[in-house]
């Protein structure tokens, strides 16, 4: 009886053994502090003390690395009736305790570089090991595909508080107990568009302070495993696994999980998302935000509701979050816009039949009778004015006095939208905690690309730490110089390709004006389809494919050309390819909008006396209506169809894509298909991946500034657009795409000044669109100035506007015999054949530039002068935010403070009452210094 009981305590001491040591570790670990992370360090892992030693001072890894497999392994957590019991939503470990923070996933293939990549995981994982992660290995035999093996990252406390202090988190201490703000008094109108308060409001409000492992009891720690969220803990294992080294290699050491993903050692790397989009975990441990955004954010139906922004936030990231603000923001306000455009819209409709150009030109005993210059040198006929009846009455569409009214409206609705978003953009800082947020940032997001090329130290002069400086050596200039050539040169590219797409419009109007001429089936619509129509619309087609098929040859030169400059920090790589898109974007989506509004049809020249292109290509005429009905047609062409494009790229072809590999990975459907194998199916959202929506949207606020003059309706063509994108880009993030890494952001970044200074051109581009593209400065100096009848001041006007030629003038017969007539019509102001100044500019033709001129100079004037007192009016930071902040301020010193004091109250408690008065005095005057200069 003696030997059994001291067997069963013998055994119960064994099986304690492993669970002392873990305790003991753990207290290892309490005692040595935060070992801090100096940036630019060599040494990566920032908690190499984790590593836990045997007796005989031998690593070890322990628990902290476990391999899973049905082949009967005995770790914990590895068995069959484990896996059988776990969910196939599980985000935790076999155990069911430890969350999976992330997943790294590769495919063992012995034939391409196996070894080397296999020495690169086991290096890249034991360091991930030393820096304190857990990993969690999936068999590939429990992969649904049979081939992918599957490594699950958790970050157990001691690594997160760690991480927490470095990169300066801030995390609840209190209960915000500030009063919310009055509520509106209308809120009851918009009760259908509002969500339930949970889902807008998924935590309460807090005090925050950036966190610390020496005063933890001062955070809100109510539990461990929930006290940081799932996008804080994804946040800091990335920051980990994009400095970690795997190794030296040509001499080089070698880390971040970028590079071995682009290397093909992992073929994957992703936060989970909490559950599957369409139905709730069974997990009680889950928050099934994914479900939620998905049903009441990311669905069409519920494009009338409101965004849940702080959800979106909490599940995403600030970055995410502030891009969702922003598009929301900018389609409330087209909202406004758009009804505006539209009225003028329709007043261009109503006074459609009562425009006396169009009457005249439609009129057979006016238009029919005046015959018209042809429009090229070889092939084309002689040709009526009222063949263009049709064009002339819808360009009045577009081109009437509320052209510019909606011109100026457009001009102050930029001002009031900017302005407007930094007010808003100012409360989302105070309610995400990123008042601070500029300064860190720039300090803790350095690149690891940028680490690994710095050879030496510089001191700061501001905090006199020593940080990584780039050597700038010949070799970097020869490669900056590289990179900018090859801007010039992709640049030069689009010019020489709008080059291209002018010769086609100047070489096929020709073969139109002749096909339509011959072909009887066409004659019925050559009221409708003009020559200049048919031209116009096929060569912004051709226009649009170009731009297309350069766009996507350019985002990878300019990402290439980035990599190549590397850029000190995350923010300065961003704002770089950010410049260097943009600049290519603007050219190509609007050097072919430039083209129709200010050069076709101003350096024509006159019958006999035409200019060329490159001594060959006539140059176009403008219609005898003017060139803005076709600058609509374009800019309508290339704005429909990006955003058409755009919409199948973000919507239908992710879904495809996920659809195959999902049919492809289906061999087995009685296998367990996991939630990280689910998540690995989808497709990456990737680093850039916000990048190209702003640049999608800014494209777009071009298009409805800078040439919304000629276009009205384009506001709310964009309107349509962005409801549906809200909900498309929603939709694809929570169930085509991974779940991306969450980041911050305090602002949309070098978009707010890109967003500014096409704020500005577009007042000068509109008031000169105005001016040179529409016919309204040229009909309003004849009604003032020219005009006889004063019954009905605007008749004659065509007839005025209408140049005579000597057909015997032409240096050569340009097309067939003019038969009777010796005179043709040409648009211009130039004095007849028989005055002495003949074809030479007359004097209306000077009065109305000096009317175009001192319009653009009025009008720019006046908007300039409105916009820059509506900016000062309004101010960037609402003053009851302004309150908050210093408020909130004010309360978390307080805060800490107490805690200080009351910790030195209890650390003094065996001292003197002498000195501990001493001490408290002390303090308590430093709090009082605090308050008075915070």
């Amino acid at each position: 009886m003696t030997s059994l009981l001291f067997l069963s305590q013998l055994m119960a001491f064994v099986l304690a053994i492993p669970q002392a040591c873990k305790s003991l570790f753990t207290l290892l670990i309490s005692a040595s502090g935060s070992p801090g992370f100096p940036q630019g360090s060599d040494d990566i892992a920032v908690l190499t003390k984790f590593k836990a030693t045997n007796p005989e001072g031998e690593e070890s890894n322990g628990p902290l690395y476990e391999t899973n497999s049905s082949a009967g392994s005995e770790l914990p957590g590895s068995s069959e009736f484990d896996k059988r019991q776990q969910s196939k939503d599980s985000i935790f470990f076999c155990d069911g305790i430890r969350r999976i923070d992330y997943v790294l996933s590769y495919v063992d293939d012995p034939k391409q570089e196996g070894d080397k990549k296999m020495e690169r995981r086991k290096e890249f994982e034991n360091n991930l090991l030393k820096s304190g992660l857990e990993l969690e290995t999936e068999d590939k035999k429990d992969s649904e595909d049979g081939r992918t093996y599957f490594i699950k990252i958790h970050a157990p406390w001691e690594v997160l508080t760690t991480y927490a202090e470095v990169l300066n988190i801030k995390m609840p201490i209190r209960e915000n107990d500030i009063p919310p703000a009055m509520e509106n008094p209308f809120e009851c109108m918009f009760g259908l568009f509002r969500l339930p308060k949970e889902v807008m409001n998924p935590e309460p409000d807090y005090f925050t302070a950036p966190f610390s492992k020496q005063r933890q009891e001062l955070f809100c720690i109510e539990d461990e495993n929930t006290f940081f969220s799932p996008s804080v803990r994804n946040r800091i294992v990335y920051y980990i696994l994009s400095r970690c080294p795997y190794g030296t290699e040509e001499g080089k050491k070698k880390f971040g999980i970028k590079r071995l993903l682009s290397n093909g050692t992992y073929t994957a790397a992703y936060p989970l998302h909490d559950c599957q989009y369409w139905k709730k975990s069974r997990d009680p441990n889950c928050g099934n935000e994914r479900y939620t955004l998905y049903t009441q954010w990311a669905r069409f139906l519920r494009f009338y509701k409101e965004q849940p922004l702080d959800l979106i936030r909490r599940y995403y990231g600030e970055r995410i979050g502030i891009y969702f603000a922003w598009l929301g923001f900018y389609t409330e306000m087209l909202f406004f816009a758009a009804v505006v455009g539209l009225i003028c819209f329709i007043y261009g409709w109503i006074t459609m039949t009562d425009n006396m150009s169009s009457i005249e030109i439609c009129d057979e005993s006016i238009g029919g009778e005046i015959i018209m210059c042809p429009l090229c040198d070889r092939n084309c006929e002689y040709w009526k004015l009222n063949t263009t009846c049709e064009s002339s009455r819808y360009s009045h569409l577009f081109d009437n006095v509320a052209t510019l009214f909606f011109a100026i409206f457009m001009g102050i609705w930029v001002t009031l939208f900017l302005e407007f978003w930094k007010r808003r953009q100012a409360r989302l800082e105070y309610e995400w905690d990123l008042v601070d947020f500029e300064e860190e940032q720039q300090q803790l997001q350095l690149r690891p690309e940028y680490e690994a090329k710095c050879t030496q130290k510089k001191k700061n002069p501001v905090t006199q730490e020593l940080e990584l400086e780039r050597k700038w050596t010949l070799d970097f200039y020869g490669k900056l110089f590289l990179c900018w050539m090859a801007i010039l040169f992709w640049i030069s590219l689009i010019i020489a390709s709008m080059i291209a797409v002018i010769v086609y419009r100047l070489s096929v109007y020709a073969a139109f004006a002749s096909l339509m001429e011959d072909t009887e089936s066409l004659r019925p619509i050559s009221s409708l389809l003009t020559p200049q129509l048919a031209t116009s619309v096929t060569a912004s087609c051709l226009n649009f494919v170009i731009i297309m098929i350069l766009n996507f040859l350019y985002e990878r030169i300019a990402v290439w050309i980035t990599d190549m400059e590397v850029p000190r920090t995350h923010l300065e790589y961003e704002n770089r390819l950010t410049m260097k898109m943009f600049l290519f974007q603007f050219v190509n989506y609007y050097s072919s909008c430039f083209y129709v509004a200010f050069f076709k049809g101003k350096f024509v020249g006159y019958p006999g006396a035409y200019t060329y292109m490159f001594s060959k290509w006539r140059n176009e005429e403008c219609d005898p209506a003017g060139c803005l009905i076709e600058l609509t047609t374009q800019l309508t062409i290339i704005m429909a169809g990006k955003q058409i494009w755009g919409n199948i790229q973000e919507a239908i072809l992710p879904w495809v894509w996920n659809w195959w590999r999902r049919r492809r990975a289906r061999t087995n459907s009685e296998k367990l298909y996991s939630r990280w194998e689910q998540d690995h199916a989808l497709q990456s959202f990737g680093p850039l991946g916000l990048f190209y929506e702003y640049l999608e949207m800014v494209i777009q606020f071009g298009f409805i500034t800078l040439f919304v003059a000629s276009f009205p309706l384009a506001p709310l063509l964009a309107l349509m657009n962005n409801i549906l994108e809200i909900r498309v880009d929603s939709w694809k993030l929570t169930t085509q795409y991974r779940r991306p890494v969450a980041s911050k952001a305090h602002s949309i970044g070098v978009w707010q000044e890109i967003l500014n200074g096409m704020a500005v051109l577009s007042v000068v581009t509109n008031a000169f669109i105005v001016a040179f593209t529409s016919d309204m400065i040229p009909r309003l100096v004849y009604y003032h100035a020219y005009s006889t009848d004063q019954n009905s001041p605007m008749s004659g006007y065509i007839n005025n506007s209408l140049s005579v030629f000597q057909i015997s003038d032409f240096p050569s017969e340009p097309g067939a015999s003019p038969g009777t007539f010796t005179t043709c019509r040409y648009r211009d102001y130039r004095y007849p054949p028989d005055h002495e100044k003949k074809y030479l500019h007359t004097m209306q033709f000077w009065h109305i530039l000096a009317a175009k001129m001192a319009f653009i100079i009025i009008m720019e004037h006046i908007v300039f002068i409105v916009k820059f007192f509506v900016a000062w009016m309004i101010p960037d930071v609402p003053s009851e935010v302004k309150a908050r902040i210093k408020r909130e301020k004010f309360l978390t010193i307080q805060i800490l403070h107490e805690y200080e004091l009351n910790k030195l109250k209890e650390n003094l408690c065996n001292r003197t009452d002498y000195q501990v008065e001493k001490e408290v005095i002390a303090t308590e005057g430093k709090r009082e210094l605090a308050q008075v200069m915070g």
